[in-house]
Order: structure tokens, then C-alpha cells, then sequence
């Protein structure tokens, strides 16, 4: 037995059985036997690299540095060479577990950088000798300490490093733009545009578009083709910004290598078209779903980012008032029912939902989602992917999902009647239905219903509450000003000064934390409106929203404007914010 095997076995109880299998396979085909274990899930990587850690003298980081990384480290490395070797040189001062890494640097070589500790090469694989020796001649560096870590892990640091080190997106254009002969014969040329490795100035661009808009929090990247002219945009906090305007000859290129990394037709240029592709920067892990639509000059791309590594919110993050929790939790733990979630695309309805099953996910309760598309993973729930492609609707795998004994069911949209119909009869039999609908208002909701198709008097007995909701900016505490808003400017829209009560509003300014805008992140504005007995009296009368919205105001129920202003008030948002997300 092995120096690796023995200790697997001793520390971690390894299966004979499933040792002797990772033998012979290695007899067969050869590789290494940890990492033949590994693929047979008989141990993890985290396992493997502590024996191989206790069997080379080597610790074992899970964790690397990242905030220390020194990018001029590898100016002289080919990615590929790191990423081939799985290791990389980091300018590390401290250890993952913040004790210092216990490193001296060597004095007699002036040309170190002023690091407390030295110099850190992760590795994945102790036995690289070669590659080990070609990194160091490289670097030319005398003394290191070599850690191991996880492949993942090692691939996340070096793309974090090149990224860092990566020109701006701008300079790359004036690059192209100084060699546009030989670029666009290059990019004729080229049959390597699968290869994320490859200089090709095209590809370079596009990585550090997706990266720069990552770093920036965006959520969409607009490539927008015109006459004369090829702009990209990206949205931060709901708001869309120029990031970049190209010559309009890179436009095709562009275009086809976002296509090719989402699996799309290249040559089809002038039908709509979807796709999704999969990147990591740095240590975060994001998928990138790419729309695109034939205009007159060019196919227009957009692509939507969701941070994957990102954790979901909880109801206390959204937003809500301390009334409006405690409501939204009494209506959250209700037997059966349809509560309903409004407002227009990108207005935050799928992560208000998200947070309310996470404060419901209890081993007790069997929780079956449909959603178009699944956003994010939720353990202990099962979550259904509309596919429009094989018939897999709304409506077909609601009918199933109703089938598999659920307690709670998210229908990501209610679209249409037959939807709407199954929704309402299993709030009658017994299931706690969550959905969403586009409308202004949480009134309009229930117009919206009886226009779909939806009799008044099921709307009535199935519907618990309507939430309606926007997304307001949240001022940068470190650069917001305090300000007294003169009365003939809140009577103007609507507000009386008598709410202000004399207290100072805050407005944006802009500075370096907050990209210019004043503002950094965003909080949801809540309309929340429960079905009262003198509500549901109402709508088998009449569908009016106008009339449903006045009595649920008399009934004290906070509007949007009326929350937005609340959050004003507290220092959180500003007046602009509100008059832009909500109505009169």
C-alpha cells in the first residue's frame, strides 16, 4: 500500500473495495490514484489534498488570499501554463486564517516586492516538479512556501489576476482601432474563437466587458447597433450607463463571439435568438442568459448577469416596514391561498418570493416551484424549468406539480387563463400558492385576473394579498447630502411639507465608492393589500381599480408613494427616486 493510501485509509476510513477499483483503473489507464479516487467520489478533494499535505510536509489552504493577490507576479506567465499546471503565485502578506504565513523574505534579492511574509505558490498536484521549477525561474524568485489547494480555487485566482492586470476596455479599442487591417483579417482568419485563452483582440474585449460590468454590480449589458454608430451599456441599480462605444466595424465580430460562447447560431442573423453560457471572476460564479433580436442595422444583444455565488436575501433585507414583516409572515404561514407579488420586469418580485420560501423551507413542508428561468438554487426545494421547446409550460407542469402532493407552489408568472385557473383551484384545495403578475399596483391585479379570464367570485375566495413593489436606489452613506426641500416643490408633486416636520432629506452628490452616481444598491417600496371581507364584497361587485384602491386606502393600506416617502424620511433614498418608480 501506497504512502497516499495509507493515510487515506487510516485518517479518513478509506473503503478497500473502492481502493483496490481506483488500482485498478490507474493499472488500466494510468493518472494519479488520489485523483482516480476523487472521480469516483470515494473521497473529496479537501480529502486528497490533506493527505497529500500530511504526506509531503505541504499545508493545505481551502482558501487563497485573494485581496492580496500581486498582479505583476505574472506578467511574465502564459495563462495557459498556470491553468495547464493548475498553480499560482500569489504576493501574500497574511494566511487565509489571518495568522501570518510565517515566511521570511530573502534579503539579498532587492528586487522582491515589500511583502511581510513572501511569496505563496498554490498548487494542486505536490509532484509538478518541472512545471514547479519553470514557474520559479520565471518569477525569478529565491525562497517560497508551497501550499496546495482545490483546482477551482487555483483557476478562480489566476482569473482574478489577469483580470486585474487586463488593459481597460477602452485601451483595447484604441489598440484595435490603431491595428484595424490586421485585426479584421485576424478575425477572418481565426477558427480559435472557442479558445477563452486565446490574444485575440475580440475576445479580450468581450471577457473584459463582462468583467468590468461583474465589478460594476450590473445586471444587464446592452450592445446596441445603429446606423453609424455601436454602443454598449450596461444597468447598475436599475439605471443604464455608457460603458463603451466601439468603431462600428468591430460590431460583427462582437456580436458573433457572444454567440459562439452561448451555443448560438452564428449564421442566423435575423430571427431572435436565446442562449446561456457560464463565467467565473474571481471568486464569483455567474450566469450570463443572452438575448438577441434583428434590427435594421445589426442584431441587438443583450445579456442578463446573475451572480450565482451571491447569497439570497432574507425578509428582513427587502425593505418592509416592521408592520408589513409581520404581515408578510402571518400571510406566509397561511394554510392555502394565492398571494400575489406586482410591479414591472426587474422590479425585485422573484426575490421577494425567494426570501418568503427561505423563511418557510422547513423539513415539514413540501415546497415544488415552475419558474422561467430558474434563478437561483434553493436547497430543499424542487424547482421546475419552463421549456417552451418540448411543451413544458406554465400550465402543463403546474397540472403535474399539483400531482406530486406539494404544501406550497411558486408559479414563476401567471400568463394566461388556464394557468390562472389551475393557481386557483389548488388555493382551494388546500395548497399556499405564491405567483407574480405585471401591473402598476397591487389593485390592478385583480383587474388583471378578471381580464385573463379569472371569475370575480374565485378571485375572492382564493386571493389572500396582492404585493406590489419597486426598487428604489439607496444614497452612498459616504458621500449623501442633507438638504431642506422648499414647499413649493413637495406641493408640486403631491407630498404635504407638514410630513417633513422640519427634518432634513438627504440628496446624491457621487464619488469614487459609488461610480459618480451617489447612490449603491438598491431596496424594495411595498403596496401591500389583503384581501378584507369588505374587499372581496367589492370585487364581486366590481373589477374597478380605481374604486378597489380607494377602499383599500380607507382600509389604511400604505401605497407605494406613501412608502417610498417613509423611506425618504429615514435617510435611505431620495424624492427623485420615488417620483421615478412610482405614479401620481
Amino acid at each position: 500500500m501506497s504512502q497516499l493510501a495509507g493515510i487515506l485509509t487510516k485518517t479518513y476510513r478509506l473503503d478497500g473495495e473502492a481502493l483496490a477499483a481506483a488500482e485498478r483503473v490507474r493499472a488500466e489507464k494510468g493518472g494519479s490514484l488520489g485523483d482516480i479516487l476523487v472521480q469516483q467520489k470515494a473521497i473529496t478533494e479537501a480529502q486528497l489534498l490533506d493527505a497529500l499535505g500530511a504526506q509531503f510536509g505541504v499545508p493545505h489552504w481551502p482558501k487563497l488570499p485573494l485581496n492580496d493577490i500581486d498582479a505583476e507576479l505574472v506578467t511574465k506567465v502564459p495563462i495557459q501554463f498556470l491553468r495547464k499546471h493548475s498553480m499560482v503565485p500569489l504576493g501574500c502578506r497574511k494566511a487565509p486564517s489571518a495568522a501570518d504565513c510565517g515566511l521570511t523574505p530573502n534579503p539579498s534579492d532587492p528586487s522582491r516586492p515589500a511583502c511581510q511574509a513572501g511569496y505563496v505558490i498554490a498548487v494542486r498536484d505536490p509532484l509538478e516538479f518541472q512545471a514547479l521549477d519553470d514557474l520559479v525561474r520565471l518569477l525569478n524568485i529565491a525562497d517560497y512556501q508551497l501550499v496546495l489547494s482545490g483546482r477551482d480555487t487555483i483557476q478562480s485566482a489566476i482569473n482574478l489576476q489577469y483580470d486585474l492586470r487586463r488593459d481597460s476596455a477602452a485601451q483595447l479599442v484604441q489598440d484595435m482601432e490603431d491595428n484595424s487591417s490586421s485585426i479584421l483579417h485576424e478575425i477572418e482568419e481565426t477558427a480559435d474563437l472557442l479558445d477563452d485563452t486565446s490574444d485575440a483582440p475580440i475576445i479580450k474585449l468581450v471577457n473584459h466587458i463582462i468583467s468590468q460590468s461583474i465589478k460594476a454590480r450590473a445586471s444587464d449589458i446592452h450592445f446596441e447597433p445603429y446606423q453609424n454608430s455601436f454602443t454598449v451599456r450596461y444597468r447598475v441599480d436599475g439605471i443604464l450607463y455608457d460603458l463603451l462605444t466601439p468603431p462600428k466595424w468591430i460590431q460583427p465580430a462582437l456580436i458573433s463571439r457572444i454567440k459562439v460562447m452561448a451555443k448560438m447560431n452564428i449564421a442566423e442573423k435575423r430571427l431572435p435568438q436565446d442562449g446561456r453560457f457560464d463565467v467565473r471572476v474571481g471568486d464569483q460564479d455567474i450566469d450570463v442568459r443572452v438575448s438577441t433580436i434583428p434590427t435594421s442595422f445589426g442584431e441587438r444583444l443583450v445579456l442578463r448577469l446573475l451572480n450565482k455565488s451571491g447569497h439570497l436575501l432574507g425578509l428582513t433585507d427587502l425593505g418592509l416596514s416592521l408592520p408589513g414583516l409581520g404581515l408578510l409572515q402571518r400571510l406566509a404561514t397561511a394554510p392555502n391561498g394565492i398571494i400575489l407579488v406586482t410591479g414591472p420586469t426587474g422590479s425585485g418580485k422573484t426575490t421577494t418570493l425567494y426570501a418568503i420560501l427561505q423563511s418557510i423551507n422547513k423539513p415539514g413542508i413540501n415546497i415544488i416551484t415552475i419558474e422561467d428561468p430558474v434563478e437561483y438554487q434553493m436547497k430543499g426545494i424542487s424547482q421546475i424549468q419552463v421549456n417552451p421547446k418540448i411543451d413544458l409550460t406554465f400550465a402543463r407542469g403546474l397540472r403535474s406539480i399539483v400531482r406530486q402532493d406539494p404544501d406550497v407552489i411558486l408559479i414563476g408568472e401567471i400568463r394566461d387563463k388556464e394557468t390562472a385557473d389551475i393557481a386557483v383551484q389548488s388555493a382551494l384545495t388546500g395548497h399556499l400558492v405564491f405567483s407574480t403578475l405585471h401591473t402598476n399596483d397591487s389593485p390592478s391585479a385583480i383587474t388583471r385576473l378578471v381580464d385573463i379570464g379569472v371569475e370575480p367570485f374565485l378571485i375572492s375566495s382564493s386571493v389572500l394579498a396582492v404585493f406590489a413593489q419597486r426598487l428604489v436606489r439607496v444614497l452612498c452613506t459616504d458621500c449623501k447630502q442633507p438638504y431642506q426641500p422648499k414647499a413649493v416643490y413637495l406641493q408640486s408633486i403631491g407630498v404635504r411639507p407638514e410630513q417633513f416636520g422640519g427634518r432634513p432629506i438627504y440628496k446624491a452628490t457621487g464619488c469614487e465608492k459609488c461610480f459618480q452616481t451617489g447612490y449603491r444598491g438598491r431596496l424594495g417600496i411595498f403596496e401591500i393589500m389583503v384581501m378584507s371581507e369588505e374587499l372581496k364584497g367589492l370585487i364581486l361587485q366590481t373589477f374597478d381599480s380605481n374604486r378597489i384602491k380607494a377602499l383599500a386606502v380607507q382600509e389604511k393600506m400604505t401605497t407605494l408613494r406613501e412608502d417610498g416617502i417613509d423611506k425618504v424620511l429615514a435617510g435611505v433614498t431620495t424624492l427623485e427616486e420615488v417620483l421615478r418608480v412610482t405614479q401620481g
